[in-house]
């Protein structure tokens, strides 16, 4: 390591100790691991106050489960000394004044960007005291997404201040939502780990989505990442396309396309929201033939499954109602898709999105690739039992994987 990385390092570890004891520290996390411990992932730092005292609070962020330790404030530069100079690769430090964001190549290079940070919380036009600082900053609601994303001005998100405009407030409010729930899945499958990720967005659109997804891998976890987007609309397509050029964005492409014919091998992340009908259906299956370690689907139109169901005599007079039917339908539909996922290596949740542009449909189907192989026998029989109630003679993601 040269003389002046030493002391772009050790500026660095000046401003974490100083937001440390100063109170003012909004977030602090050593990512990037490379250290000998294979299940240890990140470390994120914060303060509190314990019996009196100001300690310097580290949850210790493993593959399967968390640890916190508490460590004095003046033990803190030497371990931030010992995290970075062997065990991680990134640091990303946020105080009530600054954000900064550090890496280290392999070579040992030390690249430091720091800015301003624009969210520092206000009380009349005037900034706040560290404490009150801390106290708002917590009570805040969590960003995923920072407004002064270039992305977001260029698609039309934000003003050229930075503002979001009032008319895309609820577009913004999904891209945050949507990179929550990718960031908490990239967490529990190490994909910040990897030194390359590649990632397809079926039925990209106007790629609010795609966009955020290449920018949050890119920018916060600092990964080398390749980003497709598939649309079958041609105008859509060079429009997408003219953006990531104007933006001089390595690593994101677009290409016209459908879920249905479009060959795919090696992604990491898959990605189709608001896939109609059985196209979630060839969206699920082709994220598990490649191997996907994250699949992300929005389905509906669940038009398959509903012709087929024979109402069971005691469910009858319930399901009388075609409304009723359609939500049962629906259930049944996103239900064995998900079994179907979990007998076929993953661990699957059902849950409730904020709702798209255009649509009240509002479910995702998020699906992790299991790290350790089980018997899934048990779950197969639970499809037939199900298919075999409702009178279901196929189901199209079922016929795909067969």
């Amino acid at each position: 390591m040269s003389n002046v990385t030493s002391l772009e390092l050790n500026d660095f570890i000046h401003q974490c100790v100083s937001a440390l004891t100063d109170n003012t520290l909004q977030r602090l996390v050593f990512s990037k691991y490379r250290g000998e411990d294979k299940e240890l992932t990140r470390i994120a730092v914060r303060t509190i106050e314990l019996k009196g005292q100001r300690l310097a609070s580290c949850l210790y962020e493993y593959r399967t489960n968390h640890i916190t330790k508490n460590i004095e404030l003046v033990d803190a530069g030497t371990l931030c000394q010992q995290w970075l100079g062997k065990d991680f690769q990134s640091a990303h430090l946020i105080t009530n004044e600054w954000e900064v964001q550090l890496s280290i190549s392999k070579k040992g290079k030390v690249l430091i960007n720091k800015y301003r940070n624009k969210n520092t919380p206000k009380i009349s036009g005037k900034e706040v005291n560290a404490d009150d600082s801390a106290m708002l900053h917590n009570r805040a609601k969590k960003r995923f997404v920072e407004q002064n994303r270039p992305y977001l001005r260029e698609l039309g998100i934000t003003d050229a201040n930075g503002e979001i405009i009032p008319s895309m407030s609820r577009k913004w409010k999904q891209i945050n939502k949507f990179i929550e729930v990718l960031s908490r899945a990239i967490d529990n499958t190490g994909l910040a780990e990897k030194n390359e990720v590649h990632i397809a967005d079926f039925g990209s659109g106007k790629a609010y989505l795609t966009f955020a997804v290449h920018d949050y891998f890119t920018d916060k976890l600092q990964v080398n990442t390749q980003v497709t987007g598939v649309e079958l609309r041609q105008g859509l397509v060079d429009l997408c396309n003219q953006t990531a050029t104007k933006l001089a964005l390595p690593g994101i492409k677009f290409e016209q396309g459908d879920v249905q014919h479009f060959k795919a091998q090696g992604i990491n992340i898959m990605i189709a929201l608001h896939a109609c009908d059985i196209a979630t259906d060839y969206a699920l299956h082709m994220g598990i033939q490649t191997g996907a370690e994250i699949i992300m689907c929005s389905p509906c139109c669940h038009k398959q499954i509903r012709p087929q169901m024979k109402s069971p005599a005691m469910l009858a007079p319930l399901l009388q109602h075609g409304i009723h039917m359609g939500q049962e339908a629906e259930m049944v539909t996103d239900g064995l898709r998900a079994l179907l996922l979990e007998a076929h290596g993953y661990d699957t949740q059902v849950f409730e999105f904020i709702s798209l542009e255009h649509t009240s449909k509002n479910k995702m189907i998020l699906a992790q690739k299991r790290k350790q192989p089980r018997d899934n026998s048990a779950i197969l029989q639970q499809v037939a039992d199900i298919k075999a109630f409702y009178g279901i003679k196929e189901q199209c993601l079922e016929s795909l994987l067969a």
